[in-house]
């Protein structure tokens, strides 16, 4: 089943960007040539922006112009399901989600609907019983940077320092806890002092929550996009000389205005266990037995609506990339991807996400793409 934008794992996607860093750092890990041709620094930035999509950055570059004049090496496509979680791992390990294993907003993991921004499920804080090292044990790219000696530096919000996500696949290195736009930049521009090689990675939240709660292009978004703007025009004169300023996104974001209410759909119900994933992206967990069942009566419900595979065809057809076996069952028994602008919300189970027009985690260009813009 064709897609809109099928992630690009075998050549340039979100997950090659830290080691594309490193070797312009004069630190690659490997031998092997990066996937990006970066300048060579003594330290490499880079911030990562939630919700920084490539079509959202150009279709409003008059409120950018400093980002939009910088050299893009992108557009990079970022994986599926194009969210948070699943991106900040695989740019975190290096891996598509298939060999990371976090694949969804909400996705089971040894019979519990993990929430992966929380690292809970029905509000109970659940890293003591599903240890994030243990749910995600690849290596990351930043511990095994810090291993080979670069002086490795996270700065991120303070509350995330010993969240689930940030142990599953942002561990290693230092981690500086930040409040706000100030003590982002003066933490970043800390990180990148000394010498090097020296490896920075910011993370900024804002964007993203305006586009969720007023829609991306919106007044309130478009104001948080040129702050974004000013904050980078001032790293770009602060950094020290010989560093490398790379930005990027985890997601873009489409305005949904066609929606489904799984939680009062009876069709959408019968035979479903678990039902994870977020809006724009569906694991569907059946009961046994029940499989092709529910294959057929999400079809029918969602229509043109949805691109919906079993779990076999969706692994197949490369959605989350070689998938290792220890995640597959992780995989919804059936997969859904909405298309265009349409979303199965769960006005019950996820009512404040439910009520968000603008969301993200499907195939289309507007989700899939983020710029990877460059300043040396």
């Amino acid at each position: 089943m064709s897609v809109d934008v099928l992630p690009r794992y075998e050549a340039a996607t979100l997950a090659d960007v830290l080691p594309s860093l490193l070797h312009a750092a004069g630190a690659p890990l490997d031998r092997r040539p990066p996937a990006f041709a970066l300048p060579g620094a003594r330290a490499a930035v880079l911030l990562l922006v939630d919700g920084l999509g490539h079509e959202l950055l150009h279709a409003h570059a008059a409120d950018a112009p400093v980002l939009a004049g910088l050299a893009d090496a992108g557009p990079l496509t970022v994986g599926f399901p194009s969210t948070t979680p699943i991106s900040l791992t695989s740019l975190g390990t290096g891996l598509p989600p298939g060999a990371h294993g976090t694949l969804g907003l909400r996705f089971r993991v040894d019979g519990e609907l993990l929430d992966a921004l929380g690292w809970s499920a029905g509000g109970e804080n659940l890293v003591e019983r599903l240890v994030p090292e243990r749910v995600q044990p690849e290596p990351t790219v930043l511990e095994r940077a810090a291993a080979a000696g670069v002086a490795v530096t996270s700065v991120a919000p303070m509350e995330f320092r010993t969240s689930g996500l940030t142990r599953s696949g942002l561990r290693g290195g230092g981690y500086t806890g930040v409040a706000a736009l100030g003590d982002l930049m003066a933490g970043i521009v800390a990180g990148a002092q000394g010498p090097g090689p020296r490896l920075v990675y910011g993370y900024h939240a804002d964007l993203d929550k305006m586009g969720h709660l007023y829609g991306p292009g919106s007044p309130a978004w478009r104001w948080q996009l040129r702050q974004l703007d000013t904050l980078v025009a001032m790293l770009a004169e602060a950094l020290p000389s010989g560093t490398l300023l790379a930005v990027t996104g985890d997601h873009g974001m489409v305005t949904v205005d066609r929606t489904v209410d799984a939680d009062r759909s009876p069709e959408l119900q019968a035979g479903v266990a678990l039902l994870g994933g977020d809006p724009r992206a569906r694991h569907v967990y059946t009961e046994p037995g029940a499989a092709a069942d529910v294959l057929a009566a999400w079809r029918s419900v969602l229509g043109e609506d949805a691109w919906i595979l079993p779990r076999d065809e969706a692994v197949a057809a490369g959605w989350f990339g070689p998938v290792h076996d220890r995640v597959r069952d992780r995989i919804g028994d059936v997969v859904v991807a909405l298309r265009g602008t349409a979303a199965v919300l769960r006005t019950e189970a996820e009512p404040w996400l439910s009520r968000f027009p603008g969301q993200h985690g499907s195939f289309t260009g507007a989700e899939q793409l983020v710029p990877l813009l460059v300043r040396s």
